[in-house]
């Protein structure tokens, strides 16, 4: 049974002499259990298929169902909790929040979702774990390496009961080692991946329902930390 599809998805950008089809009538189905990959050259469309998947965008035309839901039919706040309930999303530029550390950014989702603080921490502590984090799990984003940002990310995404995983280019900044480490069970997979060329870097997907004041706390927290100076961790 098919738990993503997609039905006869186009995508187009700007107008007139400006116009981009960015995907045109694309059909795919993604079985439960199944992992995808999606591959092209840069350019060719894959993250724009990812965000339509993820209820991240609208498509020009075609539906999407996720677990048998029409996207059409689900008003902004519902996507919003279909997103923090049921799709985990890895972004090539990790969107990590700068005034939250690692285990607070992996966290975050399962607060949004009224998990209690102390259990969301202790579930993200475990995925940090798993991905040989924890040691770093205090840590921010700029005081952390690619590859550990990018694994950071990796953990957000498959914390919780997520029941889909979508992740564009969730490997480009681990080592080998890194690639063949933890696999996340359960969730449906479609990490896409380029031909001969590099991709190159896209307009950041927004991240929606992020709690104002839970984050201004976090951030004037670290603001007030004592020998804190932003930019000194690895590149």
């Amino acid at each position: 049974m098919s738990y993503l599809e997609l039905r006869d998805i186009s995508k187009v950008y700007g107008e007139g002499a400006a116009e981009v089809h960015a995907l045109q009538r694309i059909d795919l189905s993604v079985d439960a259990g199944s992992l995808v990959a999606v591959m092209g050259a840069s350019g060719s469309g894959k993250s724009t298929l990812l965000t339509i998947a993820g209820s991240l965008e609208d498509p020009t035309s075609g539906e999407v169902y996720v677990g048998g839901r029409p996207l059409s039919s689900l008003s902004r706040d519902g996507k919003t909790q279909l997103r923090r309930q049921s799709i985990g999303y890895v972004f090539q530029d990790y969107n990590l929040l700068a005034g939250l550390s690692a285990v607070e950014n992996v966290s975050l989702p399962l607060e949004l979702d009224g998990v209690s603080a102390r259990k969301a921490q202790a579930a993200a502590l475990e995925a940090l774990e798993d991905f040989g984090l924890k040691d770093r799990a205090s840590h921010y984003p700029d005081m952390l390496s690619g590859g550990e940002r990018q694994r950071v990310a990796i953990a957000r995404a498959v914390v919780g009961n997520r029941q889909l995983l979508l992740a564009d280019e969730p490997s480009g900044a681990l080592d080998s080692t890194q690639r063949r480490g933890r696999h996340a069970p359960g969730p449906r997979g479609l990490p896409p991946r380029h031909g001969r060329h590099r991709g190159d870097p896209r307009r950041p997907a927004r991240l929606v329902g992020r709690p104002r004041g839970l984050l201004a706390r976090r951030q004037n927290r670290r603001a007030d930390a004592p020998g804190r100076e932003p930019g000194s961790g690895p590149h």
